[in-house]
């Protein structure tokens, strides 16, 4: 399989791509206003109070808050974020790598503290968020599982060769991605759509070929060779 030979320029701009709600993620969204969940969180976050079921904001942190009881609990969590690369998942902090979601979720903090029930910063939470793709002839297809993401607060950024993701959903949930695309792409016809389920990103080959993968692997520079002649007596 032969890549495409069209590289981007290291100066190649970065575009957002179009972004288009559905009508289905418009009305969850609207239901979610209706609720009265936002006043709640405000209140919440003014007073310091904690609400039972609270989930810990440290990453990869899975305890809820049941009561002062668990503020004595050792909290397990990764000071690092997520990373997704090459079919594989871990976390930069302690790089376990594994290509099972499942496995990604349940692995153990590699840090110990106490839990972190209230952000308080702007209350987003980076999270590891299942995605797949897909390609045809003529395009590529990621697939984020994320719901209910938020039109004002997530967007798609590109260039020929580099996709920068940042979605974010379900309130204070974040997701951030980083992919070095194996192929090339015509960022003017690529898009965004928001569904209430999900989120997929479009993205238009410049060429129609089939591609081995979606991200290019790293580059692996080889040490240079010493010369191991000896030397020539005077």
């Amino acid at each position: 399989m032969v890549r495409a030979t069209t590289l981007a320029s290291p100066d190649e701009p970065i575009v957002r791509l179009q972004l288009k709600v559905s009508a289905s993620l418009k009305q969850a969204l609207e239901k979610l206003k209706l609720s009265s969940g936002n006043d709640q969180i405000v209140t919440d976050e003014e007073t310091g109070e904690i609400k039972i079921g609270t989930s810990c904001k440290n990453g990869g942190c899975l305890k809820t808050f049941a009561g002062p009881q668990t503020n004595e609990e050792v909290c397990q969590y990764h000071t690092g974020v997520p990373i997704f690369h090459e079919g594989m998942k871990y976390w930069s902090c302690c790089k376990r790598k594994t290509s099972d979601f499942n496995t990604f979720l349940s692995q153990q903090g590699c840090s110990t503290g106490t839990h972190l029930w209230i952000k308080k910063d702007d209350g987003k939470k980076v999270v590891p968020c299942r995605h797949d793709w897909h390609q045809t002839g003529g395009g590529v297809t990621i697939s984020i599982y994320a719901k209910n993401s938020v039109p004002e607060l997530s967007f798609v950024e590109a260039n020929s060769t580099l996709v920068n993701i940042q979605i974010v959903f379900e309130g204070e949930k974040e997701f951030l991605q980083n992919v070095k695309l194996w192929g090339v792409i015509d960022v003017q016809k690529s898009y965004v759509t928001l569904t209430a389920t999900k989120v997929e990103i479009f993205l238009k080959k410049a060429e129609p070929m089939t591609w081995a993968r979606l991200e290019l692997p790293p580059t692996v520079i080889s040490p240079p060779k010493q010369d191991t002649a000896s030397e020539e007596p005077e």
